[in-house]
């Protein structure tokens, strides 16, 4: 059999790409597409200056400020966590190694509201440290710091397990030849091993960052919904729907939405790039 009789035997036959095709494109429309346009038009059912009005709101201003801060903070240091972990597994042989990679894929494991209950058990008025807590007058609990710790738990896994694969498919043969040269451990890794990485780096970056902007059931159990103190935006979305608020609601949720349709062009772009450099590698 010719190679050009044996490709066209295994390819599949054209009503079943069709519809193959035909079903992948109605669950996109159906799940994705539809509700993502309800959301733009319910936004501006009442007009754009309503619209507008409902955006900055003290309180709608408040819930987006805390949303930007609570990724401003858990963002690098899951970053700073992700590379140093990712490094430590991929380059060094301990005792542990295995428990570790389980530990970091714990959040995907346990459920955002069993994180929450976590903190609140740890840090709260009835909980292990809470005594501690309230005699130094620390508030961590229906606070800021609570929101904080419960989106850092919640996104930590992104940076690494991207920066995980992608360090133990390159190797360590440069890293080890500019030691071997004299390079010093920081030098070493500003510039041999951040080139390498920076687009998985980035590419984890924005998974996480998209993850604490949209975290609602682990901030929701720690927050304790103060209005215009401890409200992100998905919990101002929230309340604002329950009171019957509906187009200020999806007036919120639209710029939610925006967020997430920025992070998934980025998201692309950067695997874009990432897709570039490894056919270019390959290609060499």
């Amino acid at each position: 059999m010719t190679e050009r009789k044996r490709s066209t035997a295994l390819r599949d036959p054209a009503w079943l790409r069709f519809a193959l095709l035909a079903i992948a494109l109605a669950f996109v429309a159906v799940f994705l597409v539809l509700p993502l346009v309800a959301v733009f038009v319910y936004a501006i059912e009442k007009g754009f200056a309503f619209f507008m009005d409902s955006l900055t709101d003290p309180d709608a201003r408040a819930a987006i400020r805390l949303t930007l801060l609570v990724a401003a903070v858990s963002v690098p240091a899951n970053t700073l966590f992700g590379v140093a972990a990712a490094w430590l597994i991929t380059r060094f042989a301990f005792r542990g190694k295995n428990l570790l990679v389980s530990l970091i894929d714990l959040p995907f494991a346990v459920s955002p509201v069993i994180a929450g209950l976590i903190y609140v058990l740890l840090f709260g008025a009835n909980g292990w440290l809470g005594p501690w807590l309230s005699a130094h007058d620390i508030r961590i609990i229906y606070a800021v710091p609570g929101i904080v710790l419960a989106t850092t738990f919640v996104t930590f896994p992104f940076v690494a397990r991207e920066l995980i694969p992608l360090m133990q498919a390159q190797g360590s043969e440069e890293e080890q030849a500019a030691l071997t040269l004299g390079a010093g451990g920081f030098a070493m890794f500003w510039r041999v091993v951040l080139p390498k990485i920076k687009w998985g780096l980035v590419y984890g970056v924005i998974l996480c960052n998209a993850r604490a902007m949209g975290e609602f059931g682990a901030v929701s159990v720690v927050s304790g919904h103060i209005r215009g103190v401890t409200n992100t935006m998905p919990l101002h979305v929230e309340i604002l729907y329950n009171e019957y608020q509906r187009t200020a609601a999806f007036a919120v949720a639209s710029l939610l939405a925006l967020m997430a349709l920025a992070t998934l062009v980025l998201k692309q772009l950067v695997g874009w790039r990432m897709r570039r450099i490894e056919a270019r590698s390959a290609a060499a």
